[in-house]
């Protein structure tokens, strides 16, 4: 049987605990992968040495001065040989052995230049509850293009953020297409700007969320705040996106109290902790927005230089 050729693209930097599910996960797939390149700037854990058994792997080793969200991956895609490219990160590992075919099936005609699955949070007990994967339907296929000029941009904000909700933790490209045109250099929201990107050049991007990986971060409320802010001033820039004021409903909060003393998986240690964490953390949320809007406000070289002092380096996770 013959199948298109794939070349997976993975920047990583200490992913010693996750890289082996996440290179044994594309190894298992239905589809076989042409190769895997791992781009590693300047793992200091066993991250490169577990790489280095895998035959299949390409590593290609730079320094964590010269890393960027774009033009790491742009990096890895000028070295690949693949028809396609599938971009994904080295603490996500494949929801199930259909990753890459379902990717594939986006592809439903030639002017479709990239494909975006979905994130989900397995059920494990060091994951916030609230966000395990609980799918209640199947999902299709969205395909958005744009092909007259101009009728991207004369979309309202909110329509753009909408249909560029792209995720490079799962996605696929033609490469003569991300090749063409190639990732920017920045320290974060490269996916979303590169969507922008493409649909004003009139490609079509499709979103399969039947793709999925496995992806989690642990969110401090500090970085849930830093997170927040960059996204909006990211979208802000993208698209002229402003949100509004974040409310925890009352609703929301006995959903969460709710949803939490009726999981039975957890013990009573566990609901009291994640119930701090859910209701810290949107706290955290809630200020994000506000602190956005006020600066908005005041205009935009004053907005760029508090985004600048807040998350001037793009926000990490806990590991």
């Amino acid at each position: 049987m013959s199948f298109p050729s794939v070349s997976v693209i993975i920047p990583v930097k200490n992913e010693a605990l996750k890289i082996k599910a996440c290179i044994d996960g594309i190894l298992q797939q239905s589809v076989p992968v042409h190769e895997i390149i791992v781009i590693d700037s300047g793992s200091t854990d066993d991250t490169v040495a577990i790489l280095k058994t895998y035959q299949k792997v390409t590593l290609m080793e730079i320094s964590s001065t010269e890393f960027n969200h774009g033009e790491t991956r742009n990096l890895g895609v000028q070295k690949a040989s693949g028809d396609f490219v599938l971009l994904t990160v080295g603490d996500a590992r494949p929801y199930n052995k259909s990753w890459i075919e379902e990717m594939l099936k986006g592809f439903t005609d030639e002017e479709v230049a990239a494909v975006c699955g979905q994130q989900v949070v397995p059920h494990e007990m060091d994951k916030n509850p609230i966000e395990w994967f609980r799918p209640i339907s199947e999902p299709e296929l969205t395909r958005y293009q744009y092909k007259i000029a101009g009728s991207f941009e004369s979309l309202s904000p909110i329509d753009k953020k909408k249909v560029c909700g792209w995720d490079d933790v799962t996605a696929m490209y033609r490469r003569d297409v991300l090749i063409s045109l190639p990732y920017r250099k920045t320290s974060y929201a490269e996916d979303l700007l590169w969507c922008r990107d493409a649909l004003i050049k009139g490609h079509a991007v499709v979103y399969n969320y039947a793709a999925r990986v496995y992806h989690y971060h642990s969110e401090s409320p500090e970085f849930m705040y830093k997170r927040t802010f960059t996204v909006l001033f990211y979208q802000y820039i993208a698209f002229q996106y402003i949100p509004s004021r974040f409310v925890l409903s009352v609703r929301r909060r006995i959903s969460i109290v709710k949803h939490l003393l009726l999981n039975g998986e957890i013990n009573l240690k566990g609901k009291i902790y994640w119930m701090r964490y859910n209701f810290n953390n949107q706290k955290s949320l809630k200020k994000a927005v506000k602190d956005f809007i006020y600066w908005q406000t005041l205009g935009d070289l004053e907005l760029e230089e508090k985004h600048r002092e807040l998350c001037g380096q793009a926000p990490i996770p806990l590991k």
